[in-house]
């Protein structure tokens, strides 16, 4: 087994609609305990606010929720220490890369502070799971990358980011799900790491 693969962490992975919210809410409740529920989006809108009032009427009433579109492990860290709980639902890292993305000036460099921030997020959000080897953490992301390549700058750079994002995050990840189509697709799992570790 690799040293910075953590057994805790399961990252669930897929397109839009592909179903990957409803399979992580639904693997969140199967562990049986309290859940912590870490959302990332911020309603800036009326179409918004329709997403997130939707995904709040699926989830039981007894999970706890934590907002975080900016410095998630900082937020996280928080209500952990507050109440610790047996599962960390994450959903998404890729609306907390759009958010980074967005929060950046247009008159700086955004390619490099865009990556420096992302990966000061990655860093402190593995940092967290680390350190919290008695819960486990779910993460949901979007793979961008299987698409037509975006027309515009931003669009790329966005893609680009993510798919980094992914990659380290599916690198440290025990089990990795490939969500198409509402169906799991077992890319990882931890008879992997078992078997590998010999």
């Amino acid at each position: 087994m690799q040293d910075n693969t953590y057994p805790n962490l399961t990252f669930i992975l897929g397109g839009a609609r592909s179903g990957k919210s409803v399979y992580a809410e639904q693997r969140a409740r199967e562990f049986g305990g309290s859940v912590l529920y870490c959302a990332t989006a911020e309603v800036l809108d009326e179409e918004m606010r329709d997403r997130v009032t939707r995904h709040q009427n699926r989830r039981p009433a007894s999970w706890r929720t934590v907002e975080a579109p900016h410095h998630a492990a900082v937020n996280l860290q928080a209500a952990l220490a507050e109440t610790p709980t047996d599962c960390v639902l994450f959903d998404c890292l890729s609306i907390l890369s759009s958010n980074v993305l967005l929060s950046l000036d247009e008159n700086v460099g955004e390619a490099e502070a865009y990556r420096a921030l992302c990966e000061q997020e990655l860093e402190d959000l593995f940092s967290l799971i680390e350190k919290t080897p008695q819960t486990h953490w779910l993460i949901v992301s979007n793979e961008v990358g299987m698409g037509v390549v975006p027309a515009y700058k931003l669009g790329r750079t966005y893609r680009d980011m993510l798919g980094r994002a992914n990659q380290a995050t599916a690198a440290k990840s025990a089990e990795v799900i490939f969500m198409i189509a509402g169906i799991a697709v077992e890319v990882r799992s931890k008879e992997w790491l078992v078997f590998t570790s010999h």
